[in-house]
């Protein structure tokens, strides 16, 4: 289905041409929603110096050559030159009729995306801190499938570097099929910290975890076999974790640091060929433009050391260079915390002056801010310690399971579980996604699992509320062949509202494409179950005469239709009952 600024802009582009010529055709007349009317246009304005006129006698124009007799009521000009437009009833129920509320839009899914997210560490507990960056990415990563969009997902995790070493004899000490081992895949800390205290306390063990980094970085057939059991424990660990979170990451997506390894010292020497890297104190450098110090001085992006190792800088510009090269993508997206930021702008800038980010390629940080506790800090445990995710989802669960208890509802044992499950994971998910991602929020599991305000649980039970009205109505022998043919009436201004709610769907979901800005789904959602909610509360539904009855009963099916299908692009499902 066309997106209704799509149909408002093809008119606009047509009035312009008649009025202007040709050559105005393509102006965009940016149709934003508006308090005074169902959509405001602003194209007058910016014409007003190319076309030496006042920006009222332009818009009177525009008007005058605008066409959208069978779409709105006649356009009224207001302030400087702002064209406001109203749908009229009857264009609303005929576009609801005709077409999928779903669809994405008609000119979406031509592009080829990478989006770098999740990126836990190998033998080590992820926690709150990955969230963000999972959720918002796995979202992002669903919004573009939807649209079309071929997504390439790359999971970075940390899988090289010099922990290795100790971790990978500290493997050898407690026995690689050993319970000790076995640990990795459920409670990864353990396996770390026991790897670091002897790496601390045992000069011995700490000398053999730095010849084992060497025989490592070597390619030593032995301690590849033993690196690759770890990692097989730590993505056990990670699929268990995004099983419970219900994400789209896979075995496949995973593309760590070790992937890389091999292209390192050609990702340096192609640098230094293209008289982009120098050597300064020892180490190899890049000096991007445009990136200083406090002094002024140029700020190096070091990609190896003196010591001839590489860093986070090298792997991501093997990266970038391979997602854009290699994969040809459009557009990647980095999912990361916003203290990367001058890391990220300083490897994109060498990517485009190396040539690796050729014009038409995007390559666009989404920062992501930070999980806060209730004193405004970072959340961690008491005891000072980054949040385990795992622990905090089951408790999300655990609340969840609680709170249904004390419902109405008469739940079996089954499907307690698996809608406790439904709604705490997608509490947790929704409260993360309703934010900007650049900004921080305050983990509250109370608000979160409220089932009023802007959470999952009050859009899910939006949701199980519309399934409860279409078992009554299916009760009371209405089919569902007769309401996919029902006449659908919008005389009412709530009826007519919540119309217009669900065509905004197509725009929503072009506008979080574009901008990385998967909160904008959320409060649009929000917004179609308030609609939803003050319809159902002054247009009776079942009691009605049959036409309307079957009107109304046709327009909240595709409400949960909207919902369900938006919630499903943010990751989090409606359960059949709350």
């Amino acid at each position: 289905m066309p997106s209704l600024t799509s149909l408002l802009s093809a008119r606009f582009a047509a009035a312009l041409t008649h009025a202007f010529g040709e050559d105005f055709a393509r102006r965009d007349p940016v149709i934003r929603s508006s308090q005074f009317a169902d959509f405001q246009a602003n194209v007058a304005l910016p014409l007003a110096k190319e076309l030496k006129s006042k920006p009222r006698d332009i818009a009177a124009k525009i008007v005058d050559n605008l066409d959208l007799t069978d779409m709105c009521e006649p356009p009224e000009i207001s302030g400087p030159g702002f064209i406001n437009l109203k749908f009229t009833p009857g264009f609303l129920a005929r576009t609801l009729e005709a077409g999928d509320a779903t669809a994405p839009p008609e000119d979406a899914g031509s592009q080829t995306v990478a989006i770098d997210y999740s990126a836990p560490n190998v033998a080590k507990e992820m926690h709150v801190g990955h969230l963000r960056t999972t959720v918002v990415g796995d979202a992002l990563a669903r919004t573009h499938e939807f649209l079309g969009n071929t997504v390439i997902r790359q999971n970075h995790i940390g899988d090289w570097g010099t922990p290795f070493g100790m971790l990978i004899e500290h493997l050898l000490d407690v026995g690689v099929d050993s319970a000790a081992a076995a640990e990795v895949s459920e409670n990864p800390n353990a396996f770390y910290q026991a790897a670091r205290a002897k790496f601390d306390s045992d000069e011995a063990f700490a000398t053999r975890a730095r010849a084992r980094v060497v025989s490592l970085q070597g390619g030593d057939e032995q301690t590849l076999e033993l690196w690759t059991t770890l990692v097989g424990y730590s993505r056990a660990y990670f699929n268990r974790i995004y099983s419970l979170l219900d994400v789209t990451l896979r075995d496949a997506d995973l593309a760590g640091e070790s992937t890389y390894n091999d292209v390192l010292a050609e990702v340096c020497d192609e640098l230094e060929a293209k008289g982009l890297a120098r050597i300064s104190d020892g180490a190899l450098c890049v000096f991007p433009e445009g990136f200083t110090g406090r002094e002024g001085e140029p700020l190096p992006l070091i990609i190896r050391k003196s010591d001839g190792g590489y860093g986070y800088a090298t792997t991501d510009l093997a990266a970038i260079r391979n997602r854009a090269l290699g994969l040809g993508v459009d557009r990647a997206l980095y999912v990361v915390g916003t203290p990367q930021a001058m890391h990220f702008e300083m490897v994109f800038t060498v990517a485009r002056e190396a040539g690796w980010l050729p014009e038409g390629v995007s390559a666009e940080h989404v920062k992501i801010g930070n999980v806060l506790g209730s004193d405004g800090k970072i959340l961690r445990t008491r005891s000072g310690a980054p949040l385990r995710l795992a622990e905090l989802l089951e408790e999300a669960v655990a609340r969840a399971k609680t709170t249904l208890a004390e419902s109405s509802a008469d739940f079996s044992a089954e499907e307690a579980e698996e809608v406790a499950r439904i709604v705490g994971i997608g509490a947790v998910k929704y409260a993360d996604l309703s934010v900007a991602h650049d900004t921080s929020y305050t983990f509250d599991l109370d608000r979160m699992l409220a089932p009023f305000g802007n959470t999952a649980p009050y859009l899910q039970y939006a949701g199980a509320r519309i399934r409860s009205i279409g078992r009554k109505a299916e009760a009371e022998g209405v089919s569902a062949a007769e309401l996919a043919t029902a006449t659908i009436s919008l005389d009412q201004p709530a009826e007519r509202e919540l119309a217009l709610s669900i065509l905004g769907f197509a725009d929503v979901l072009a506008e979080v494409a574009a901008g990385s800005q998967p909160h904008r789904l959320c409060t649009y959602l929000f917004d179609l179950a308030q609609a939803f909610t003050s319809f159902y509360e002054q247009c009776p539904v079942l009691i009605a005469d049959t036409q309307l009855r079957n009107s109304r009963l046709r327009l909240s099916a595709i409400v949960l239709e909207v919902l369900e299908t938006g919630l499903g692009v943010l990751g989090i499902r409606v359960p059949e009952r709350m």
